[in-house]
């Protein structure tokens, strides 16, 4: 939603008739007729609606009522648009299932857009885009039926490397039961993952896995299998090229990235693993989640009332989220002066400090030392990671790995998967006249 610069004056009966009347005429869309008079769509089409169903007088003004006729009180109208000012991206139904956790501040989706409305925010609406073929939608119908599991990549800015995050997803209530983060896709971290998952939530019937080496071989049994035939637990594999099968995950992957990791600078490997577990203590007992009726995946996975919920809420952070995205907060540092006749300032940016000159040209000086890379342990200094909550989300940690690919020392950027596709071009040139 966006602000719009001054309320417009509400439309007469006759004034509704005429434009209604005009884009029947035009033959138009109702997209492109309501762009060129200033109004949406949906307007166009409830009004259509009023006029075939009562005629001329479904087009008089109505006052606007809440539903049930109850009026929103100040509080919580000013409550709806401190959300929206502090959350720029959130819809009316995300501020609705918001309002709905806190203390008797209830309204509904319709509601909160009528107060936005008269505050001046105006609905965005997408761009229409041909619907793909229709998805059948499955959940399982109790906890611990099913898990999901999958991996994520994506690149630590600071130190220019890859790393691989591992998480086990409860089908039914969305809840994360363990996560996983390491410099390699290696199985042991799958493994490790889904051991600190069963010994902390009890063990699913069955866990739906894509194709990836971690989960499957082409031939015989993977580690991942055996680990599961051992522990009674059924493997369910999707079929290649069907994301949407694990759509629930991939999901929870796209939130993750948008709401924490793109904008987020991580220390190390080791500050990078525990704010992602703090954002998932975010996600599973805080944040309300529209595919399960606004309920926390918490509240769905334990039950709203459950003690065991009560016990791990507490231990949550209050403030996980922005510990999350913005790591341990600091102290503001500023400095002003002139050298030789030259302006300078000086300011802190994390742990790094800024130095910009006159011109504008600026110089960064990091006041952590460089830890030893390393592809097996998480550690980080203790002025980030110690100072920081620990999760209450089970993590798989892998302190030593027999492939000599993950213990091999590897420039920033580059993994243990590089190195195997250039071996494998290397052992597969492309014939000559053929594809390459």
């Amino acid at each position: 939603m966006k602000k719009q610069d001054a309320k417009a004056a509400p439309l007469t009966p006759q004034q509704r008739l005429l434009l209604l009347d005009t884009w029947q005429r035009s033959g138009l869309p109702a997209g492109d007729f309501a762009a060129m008079v200033g109004l949406s769509k949906h307007t166009l089409y409830a009004w259509k609606k009023k006029f075939d169903t009562e005629g001329p007088a479904g087009l008089m003004q109505q006052p606007r009522t809440r539903a049930g006729g109850r009026q929103l009180s100040d509080l919580t109208r000013r409550t709806i648009l401190m959300l929206k000012q502090s959350h720029p991206d959130w819809g009316c139904q995300r501020i609705s299932d918001v309002l709905w956790r806190g203390p008797s501040l209830s309204a509904s989706a319709s509601a909160v857009a009528g107060v936005l409305h008269e505050a001046g925010y105006e609905l965005e609406e997408a761009p229409t885009r041909p619907h793909p073929d229709k998805v059948r939608h499955f959940e399982r119908a109790q906890p611990n039926q099913l898990w999901q599991t999958d991996l994520f990549t994506f690149i630590l800015k600071r130190q220019n490397r890859r790393v691989y995050l591992v998480a086990f997803m409860d089908d039914h209530s969305r809840f994360i039961v363990g996560y996983g983060l390491h410099a390699s896709q290696s199985s042991a971290l799958v493994l490790e993952v889904l051991r600190a998952a069963l010994t902390s939530y009890g063990t699913p019937q069955e866990i739906l896995t894509d194709n990836g080496t971690q989960y499957v071989t082409w031939r015989g049994k993977s580690v991942f299998t055996r680990e599961l035939e051992k522990r009674g637990i059924k493997q369910i594999v999707a079929a290649p090229r069907r994301p949407q099968t694990l759509g629930k995950i991939e999901r929870f992957w796209g939130t993750l990235w948008r709401e924490c990791v793109d904008t987020a600078i991580f220390t190390d490997l080791g500050d990078a693993q525990r704010r992602i577990g703090l954002f998932i203590d975010h996600y599973n007992f805080q944040r309300p989640h529209q595919g399960i009726e606004g309920l926390a995946p918490a509240e769905r996975f334990f039950g709203v009332a459950s003690e065991m919920k009560k016990t791990l809420q507490a231990r949550v952070a209050a403030n996980a989220l922005e510990l999350a995205r913005h790591g341990v907060p600091r102290a503001p540092f500023y400095l002003t002066g002139q050298v030789g006749g030259q302006p300078f300032s000086v300011h802190a940016e994390g742990e790094r400090v800024i130095l910009t000159r006159a011109q504008g040209e600026r110089q960064e000086v990091d006041l952590v030392p460089p830890a030893p890379a390393s592809l097996t342990s998480p550690a980080s200094p203790a002025s980030t990671v110690a100072e920081l909550p620990l999760p209450v989300c089970p993590v798989g940690e892998v302190t030593g790995l027999t492939e000599a690919a993950a213990n091999a020392e590897l420039p920033p950027g580059e993994s243990p998967l590089d190195e195997s596709l250039e071996r494998l071009q290397a052992a597969f040139p492309p014939a000559e006249g053929g594809r390459s």
